[in-house]
């Protein structure tokens, strides 16, 4: 029933991957923000009093076959041009690296830059805690817009009434679309709906976080257990959530490691959840001033890599909202690209 009201997103999000030059362009994009995300997130964690939670053991990519990872050619040529490295690991290392992961595996390829978050709400509310503990006020309240006069932001509309300011940032991830809108600077943000599953009683499991090839989902260990987490769902911010993808992650998860296929079944202890990417049909997020006054400054839309590139993004808005200078070039990312 969403399509008719997604298509036009959809119809963009082909367009923007119809050659290998145009995802080569976005890709070194990205490359920009992502490069040493785990440097920064480890800081920022250091920082807030949580550096446990962020670790950097790289992401595991296994393949059934030479073939199969021959088949993924274009993804690697092009993380190839933005500079990633990685390693091979034939049957006998990944056995060895990977004793859980099913046999029919023979191939990985081992990306040691990544990292990845134990726990994302313990570390968004450390950061939420050391941003007032520096003197950040707390205000709840539900924005609609902005009070903007001669191009100058004069305020922040909100339920409970303005908040006066002289600049503000939108990063309401996947609802952010209306307030870009009420600053000028309309988008054609959608959400791609993601699911997970998390396995609190799981014994065994990767080592390393792993997404594998003929699931395209990836797998790693969280604090509160074993989590596979994928799908793309388009169906919009409030359609019900469809809990048979879940099931997809947890079939597939089941079969990655067959030892979770013979543990007894876990019933409630398997925990499910739905969350919105806030997505462009670009892949690049928005960074950088509203068309309706300088002093409103985007910052959402990330799509897949949201947590991964927050850090450098919340360093580029603040940038931004004082009048300095980017730290990386910000065109490939201006709202106005789709005026």
């Amino acid at each position: 029933p969403y399509l008719p009201r997604a298509l036009p997103w959809l119809l963009r999000y082909l367009a923007s991957g119809a050659t290998e030059a145009r995802v080569q362009r976005i890709a070194d994009a990205l490359r920009t923000l992502l490069v040493d995300a785990p440097a920064l997130h480890a800081r920022l964690a250091a920082e807030a009093g949580v550096p446990q939670l962020i670790e950097q053991r790289g992401l595991l990519h296994a393949y059934r076959s030479r073939a199969e990872f021959e088949g993924d050619a274009l993804a690697w040529r092009v993380r190839a041009r933005t500079g990633v490295r990685w390693s091979e690991w034939e049957a006998d290392e990944l056995r060895r690296q990977e004793p859980d992961l099913d046999a029919r595996y023979t191939l990985g390829i081992h990306v040691g830059e990544a990292g990845h978050c134990r726990d994302p709400g313990a570390y968004v509310a450390a950061l939420a805690a050391h941003a007032r503990a520096l003197g950040a006020e707390r205000v709840a309240a539900r924005a609609t817009g902005f009070r903007i006069e001669g191009g100058r932001l004069r305020a922040v509309r909100t339920e409970a009434g303005e908040i006066a300011c002289d600049t503000a940032a939108i990063c309401a991830g996947a609802r952010s679309g209306a307030l870009a809108a009420a600053a000028g600077s309309p988008v054609p943000l959608e959400s791609e709906r993601g699911y997970h599953v998390v396995l609190p009683k799981a014994a065994v499991g990767p080592r390393t976080p792993v997404m594998v090839a003929d699931g395209k989902l990836i797998a790693h260990w969280m604090n509160g257990g074993l989590r596979a987490a994928g799908q793309v769902e388009i169906a919009g911010l409030e359609a019900a959530p469809d809990w048979r993808r879940a099931e997809i992650l947890h079939a597939h998860l089941r079969s990655m490691f067959p030892a979770l296929a013979d543990a007894p079944p876990e019933g409630t202890e398997v925990q499910r959840w739905l969350g919105h990417r806030p997505s462009l049909p670009d892949g690049l997020p928005c960074i950088g001033p509203a068309a309706g006054s300088a002093d409103v400054v985007l910052a959402f839309g990330h799509g897949h890599v949201g947590l991964c590139g927050s850090a450098r993004t919340g360093r580029l808005a603040a940038q931004a909202m004082a009048g300095l200078a980017p730290e990386i070039a910000l065109a490939p990312f201006a709202p106005q690209r789709f005026a």
